[in-house]
């Protein structure tokens, strides 16, 4: 599976998830940021999330982005598979996010 197929997908989950359970809907309700993927190995991608959803999933850097995700192709993979954890991959510095501490904690929604 490719990086943009397993975003694709990523999305898609958390779309999913969002649909089936009210508190996270109610918990992201008025949240707006562009999230900025940024891989190291393989390119940048930006999605946006508004109303509680992920949506607009595009190749590219965004003009602007509220939180960054920087790592390579193999700590995004382990990530999206739970191989490795948010937190060990930021300790060990195979993962960086740029944004408020806010924003910081949101990314853990997003897997």
């Amino acid at each position: 599976m490719t990086v943009e197929e397993t975003l694709v997908a990523l999305v898609d989950r958390f779309n999913r998830h969002a649909e089936k359970t009210p508190a996270m809907a109610e918990e992201l309700e008025g949240i707006e940021r562009t999230i900025e993927v940024r891989l190291r190995d393989e390119g940048t991608y930006a999605v946006d999330l508004r109303h509680g959803r992920l949506t607009d999933l595009r190749t590219g850097s965004p003009a602007r982005s509220d939180v960054k995700i920087i790592t390579d192709v193999a700590t995004f993979r382990g990530l999206v598979t739970k191989e490795i954890g948010p937190m060990k991959a930021l300790v060990t510095r195979k993962l960086a996010i740029e944004g408020s501490l806010e924003d910081k904690l949101l990314f853990r929604k997003l897997l």
